[in-house]
Order: structure tokens, then sequence, then C-alpha cells
């Protein structure tokens, strides 16, 4: 595993499993409520991320069921997924704390 900065699909997705296993299209619509509607994954793209991330060993296969004659996957996150995301979650921190002190005006500077 990489210690490059993520995505930010991979890490909303990985946002979405910390709370627990998921479906597919769970996982769309719980990265659409994080990202503040900002996000809008497309079944194409979050399975493809799907696949990678099982690869990587980040997510697996939680269970499978059968609704409405189709199969329905459920993923979690594994250990590594939640150190991985817990790692970059922190370095995102890291950077807007930094970003945020720049920005404010020194006391007694005018604006």
């Amino acid at each position: 595993m990489t210690d490059r900065a993520m995505q930010e699909a991979t890490f909303l997705i990985l946002t979405a499993l910390a709370s627990g296993s998921q479906h597919g299209y769970g996982i769309i619509a719980d990265v659409h409520e994080i990202s503040g509607g900002d996000v809008q994954l497309r079944p194409g793209t979050l399975y493809s991320a799907l696949e990678r991330l099982r690869a990587d060993g980040l997510i697996a296969v939680d269970r499978e069921e059968i609704v409405d004659s189709r199969l329905r996957r459920y993923y979690r996150l594994t250990s590594v997924g939640t150190e991985r995301l817990a790692v970059e979650a922190t370095r995102l921190r890291a950077n807007a704390t930094a970003a945020l002190t720049r920005l404010r005006p020194a006391r007694g500077q005018a604006t």
C-alpha cells in the first residue's frame, strides 16, 4: 500500500464503509450525503473502485444476498482499510489546519 494521497472518491467510499458494511447503492447514497451532494458516483465508477480497493486489501466482501432475483453484495472495511483511512483523515486534517492558520490575518494587521 502506498503512502500517496488518496483520490477523493476513494476517501469517500472508505468513509462510507467506516460505519459498517453496505451494498453498492447504499455506498453511492452515503458518498452523496457525506460530500454534501458534491460527489455523485456512477455505478461503473463505484464498482471499478470497489474492485481496486478489494485488490489492495482495503475492503472485503462482507456477505451476499439475493434481492428481487438480483445479487446484492455488501462490502466492509478491512483492518488495513481502517488504518489507511485513519492515516488519510489525519493527513487531510493537518493540511486543513495549516491552510486555515495561514488564512487567519495576524492580530492587529488590517485585512
